[in-house]
């Protein structure tokens, strides 16, 4: 038994999310139909994490235990033969027995992108949060320092995750500008439920002025997701990248 390790591409504009539901199409039963007809079983693939709809990813980790493993141009080249055009492999490696996507993952990066535009923009409308007024960057980013760290984020957390609790360690929040982009790039051990979205939409509203950049330790302290900003919409998000220890990706 080996286990397929496969980073994964996709634009999720089309999608329900990462995970199989009835009520539309999911990135994982597009994968894992892809799979079962290159190996003509039904194999079932377990991911790094569960991405919402509309949500994109650049380096989206799943594993799947196989018996027989193909060749890894297979699981490259094949898939992508047979995935729709807004889903790729970009990449694959056979690990020993054991290997699992989610449990073995460290941490993940993330990359909001939102466009300040005197109009609509229809060509990145799946890619971006389009807003039409400017936003001082110098606030958000005195907002971001406070929320580094390892702090109880129950203020960003969704009402209906299903964490037992929100203590997390966030090693990395920056706000960037890149053009005419103000990008946020999020990277930590692990989140909630709509943690990016929600630390996204509450340094938004720093950035148009609707809330001082020194509020943050409060917020936090409050632990009150009502006290938090909205939540920012899906197509700005990106899964960059999943992080794992060398040793458990290596042979």
């Amino acid at each position: 038994m080996a286990v397929a390790k496969l980073t994964l591409e996709y634009d999720g504009t089309a999608y329900v999310g990462w995970q199989f539901q009835h009520n539309g199409p999911s990135v994982q039963a597009e994968v894992e139909r892809a799979l079962g007809t290159l190996h003509q079983a039904p194999l079932r693939v377990t991911a790094a994490g569960r991405t919402d709809a509309g949500v994109h990813a650049l380096g989206q980790v799943v594993s799947v235990p196989v018996e027989r493993p193909l060749p890894l141009p297979a699981y490259v080249k094949g898939m992508n033969g047979l995935l729709p055009p807004d889903v790729a492999v970009r990449a694959a490696a056979l690990l020993p027995d054991g290997f699992d996507a989610r449990r073995h993952a460290r941490g993940k990066r993330y990359r909001y992108r939102i466009r300040s535009l005197s109009t609509r923009a229809p060509l990145s409308r799946h890619q971006t949060w389009q807003l039409f007024r400017a936003l001082d960057l110098g606030a958000m980013q005195a907002a971001a320092r406070p929320l580094l760290g390892r702090h109880d984020f129950a203020c960003f957390q969704a009402s209906d995750c299903e964490s037992h609790h929100a203590i997390r360690d966030l090693r990395r929040l920056e706000v960037l500008a890149c053009g005419e982009e103000v990008q946020v790039v999020v990277e930590a051990t692990a989140f909630v439920k709509h943690m990016v979205r929600n630390i996204v939409g509450t340094l938004v509203e720093v950035g148009l002025g609707a809330r001082a950049p020194d509020s943050m330790p409060g917020l936090l302290e409050s632990r009150d997701r009502t006290r938090a900003g909205p939540t920012a919409p899906p197509q700005g998000l990106c899964l960059e990248e999943v992080y794992y220890d060398p040793a458990t990706t290596s042979r």
